[in-house]
Formats: C-alpha cells, structure tokens, sequence
C-alpha cells in the first residue's frame, strides 16, 4: 500500500496550491493583529497613545487594573489569531478537518461582521471624547488592519478545507494508490 500525491482533474488548483493559499492567508491574519496589540501595550506602558495620564488613570485604570485587562486582551487577541497558523501548518492537529473548516467558515463570516460592527462604530458614533484628534488618527490606522481579519479566516479555512479534501479523501483519511484503483 503506497501513498502518491493526488493530481488535480484539469481545470482545478493542486492540493498543495490550497495549502499555500490556507498558510498565506494565516500569515497575514496573525500579522493583522499586531499593530491594534502594539497599540494597546503602549497604552499599558503609559506611552503617549493619545490619552492624557489622567485619563489613562481615572477612565481605564492604567495603572492599576487596566494594564492586566489591555495585557490579557492583547494576549487574548494574538493567541486567536496564531491559531489558524498552527492549523494549517500542521503543529496543531485538527481530527476532522471537515469540521474544521465549516466551523472556520462560520468563524470568518462571524469575525467579518464583528469587524464592520467596529468599523461602523468607528466612522459613525461619537469618538471617544477623552482621545486627542492625532491619537484618534494614530489608533484608526493601526486598528484598520483586524477589518481583514474575518476574510483572511475564511480563504484559510476553505482552502484548508478543499487541501484535505482532496489529499485525504471525504474519510478524513490519506488517500492512497490502492484505494483510488
């Protein structure tokens, strides 16, 4: 029983030309989370992010207990994002990947409009009164790139998904040449 790599019917992408697609797509969504996270130590580390130390003090509790809440959402934030990267890389099993990537779907579609919800609070409700115009300008650029979270999430999910489709067969299993016979 020997195991040879599937090749594609015409017309339809290599297993591998997924999996690159799932690992490039996983590369970016983890780099998207770390200007917001950058943003967010510095404003733990009491560095000028556009709030006066006042009101770094009396509003967010920094210092205090809002440098381990920003700390732990930051954590929190990257964590999430390196885990798609572990998927597709293979460092992190996933049993079925079927499950995984209708549930990475949902995850993207799920993420897509948390992301709008934010952009729209962003652009539409009053901006925070106690952020300076340049610092609201600073935290707008460096909070733009987690839009594209919920996108990046879904490409790599379904192209994770259509990798194992394809090199494991609807079973979950290796598809190997005795099998295809």
């Amino acid at each position: 029983m020997t195991t040879r790599p599937l090749t594609p019917a015409p017309g339809l992408r290599s297993p591998s030309a997924d999996l690159r697609t799932a690992r490039r797509a996983a590369r970016l969504l983890a780099l998207c989370t770390v200007p917001s996270g950058l943003w967010r130590l510095a404003m733990a580390a009491q560095l000028p992010v556009g709030y006066t130390p006042e009101v770094l003090r009396e509003v967010y509790g920094i210092p205090g207990w809002g440098v381990a809440y920003v700390v732990g959402l930051t954590v929190l934030q990257e964590c999430a994002a390196l885990l798609p990267l572990l998927v597709v890389t293979g460092r992190l099993r996933v049993p079925n990947p079927r499950v995984a990537a209708r549930t990475g779907r949902v995850l993207g579609w799920l993420m897509g409009l948390f992301c709008l919800s934010q952009a729209v609070l962003l652009f539409f409700v009053t901006p925070d009164a106690h952020l300076s115009p340049s610092g609201a300008t600073v935290m707008l650029v460096l909070y733009a790139p987690l839009a594209a979270t919920g996108p990046l999430l879904a490409v790599a999910a379904r192209a994770y998904g259509r990798h194992h489709a394809r090199h494991h067969g609807a079973g979950g299993r290796r598809v190997t040449a005795s099998a295809r016979a």
